[in-house]
């Protein structure tokens, strides 16, 4: 459910998540220093003495005249708590899959705890897509052993704001040169927006 701002505008929420070094910092950096997309003239950022998210980055957001808070997550195990919390009232999840193949287990351990803290929220009230990130370097998983590992875990397809299933996007990225970053980015704004207008339209109807 999204907040309001200072200005009464609505806020929506998108959160990205993965495992450590994933690429998700770096997918926030391009939007903000390379495609203008942010309502600031700062990119928020907690981290370690090594450079790794410690807690999140935030970057405002405009998409289309709608307002954006983005967050990321602090992909180490250790900081499962700061995780979680970062996912309280979120509107829409881009999970970051380092494709490298040497980091498919750390990947699924995150997607596994990703989908504990929103039961069966995700990809149905909480629209979600993946970024398949890192699909510059050698030795790599392929899209369908990404899209296999969605489906054993009931996500395979997700719900779109028509209330019509449809197959989990999975958009292969190099964030470092702003591949389908934008673009997937704005496809779960759109999504998240669309629901909850959509949803507002239903209840007051009903």
């Amino acid at each position: 459910m999204p907040s309001r701002g200072q200005d009464g505008k609505l806020v929506f929420k998108i959160v990205y998540w993965g495992s450590s070094l994933s690429g998700k910092t770096t997918a926030v950096n391009w939007m903000f220093h390379k495609e203008g997309m942010s309502t600031s003239d700062k990119l928020q950022s907690i981290v370690d003495p090594t450079g790794r998210t410690l807690f999140f980055d935030r970057m405002s957001a405009g998409v289309g005249g709608v307002n954006f808070q983005v967050y990321t997550v602090a992909g180490q195990k250790r900081h499962k708590f700061q995780r979680k919390t970062v996912l309280n009232g979120v509107d829409g999840i881009i999970f970051v899959w380092d494709a490298q193949r040497d980091q498919t287990e750390e990947n699924l351990w995150s997607l596994d705890e990703l989908i504990g803290h929103l039961a069966g929220k995700l990809g149905k009230e909480i629209p979600f897509l993946v970024q398949m990130n890192k699909m510059d370097l050698p030795n790599l998983v392929d899209k369908n052993f990404v899209e296999n590992a969605l489906r054993q875990r009931d996500l395979g397809n997700v719900t779109n704001p028509h209330g019509i299933e449809m197959p989990t996007q999975v958009y292969e990225t190099i964030a470092i040169k702003g591949q389908n970053i934008k673009r997937s980015f704005q496809q779960v704004a759109r999504d998240a927006v669309m629901k909850f207008y959509l949803k507002m339209k239903q209840q007051g109807q009903g």
